[in-house]
């Protein structure tokens, strides 16, 4: 069970949505992704260490950037630790690219939700609000959250304004329309998490493994 939770991982980039026709004529809506190349930093017991995207030395701190010129490594913008089935087999320097992918193939995708900061439960929650008319004196306002006397508190999960948006996300199954190798740009179906530019994490299915 938990090989099929780490087999094939890499990070990648949202460049954006756009639409492709099918053999039958059909349009499909597909998000393109950069995905890689990922230097191998380092490993451990459970994860591999992996850098992604080229920054000049001088946007780096310097304790990062030392880290990289001890392994011999161009400086990168992103770094994270994936787990990595066969982490065994990667050494330092070695780079992950979007070939471990296959046309057909069926990948999951986590990121960061699009936030939305601050907002109102008509928004966050889909409220229906009170009648929008000139006697209504609370449109969109919360109203009453529960008896002062008893019990005295609000319960949890109590559905208020507050922060939205900007949580972790998954998206699962999405199907690899199209692989470039050259540009290393992955094509998927249906859309990812984030806005564009979003640091994403991608991996083969779950499920999809699991069925098979």
């Amino acid at each position: 069970m938990g090989v099929l939770n780490t087999t094939i991982k890499i990070l990648g980039k949202k460049i954006g949505m756009t639409q492709v026709f099918a053999e039958d004529g059909k349009v499909i809506a597909v998000t393109v992704l950069e995905a890689g190349p990922c230097v191998v930093m380092g490993a451990n017991d459970k994860n591999i260490k992996v850098g992604f995207e080229d920054i000049k030395e001088n946007k780096k701190k310097k304790p990062q950037l030392g880290e990289f010129k001890k392994l011999n490594l161009a400086p990168k913008r992103h770094v994270r630790e994936l787990r990595i089935a066969d982490r065994a087999n990667y050494k330092v320097g070695d780079e992950i690219k979007v070939d471990i992918f296959q046309e057909g193939d069926f990948v999951d995708v986590t990121g960061m939700s699009i936030g939305k900061g601050f907002q109102g439960g008509m928004k966050r929650w889909h409220w229906m609000g009170t009648p929008m008319t000139h006697g209504s004196t609370s449109k969109r306002r919360i109203g009453s959250v529960g008896a002062s006397s008893d019990p005295s508190r609000i319960f949890k999960g109590k559905t208020m304004a507050g922060h939205m948006g900007y949580d972790k996300t998954t998206v699962q199954n999405l199907k690899v329309v199209k692989v470039d190798l050259a540009n290393n740009l992955l094509v998927v179906t249906g859309a990812v998490p984030g806005p564009n530019r979003a640091i994403l994490e991608i991996r083969k299915s779950i499920k999809k493994q699991r069925k098979s």
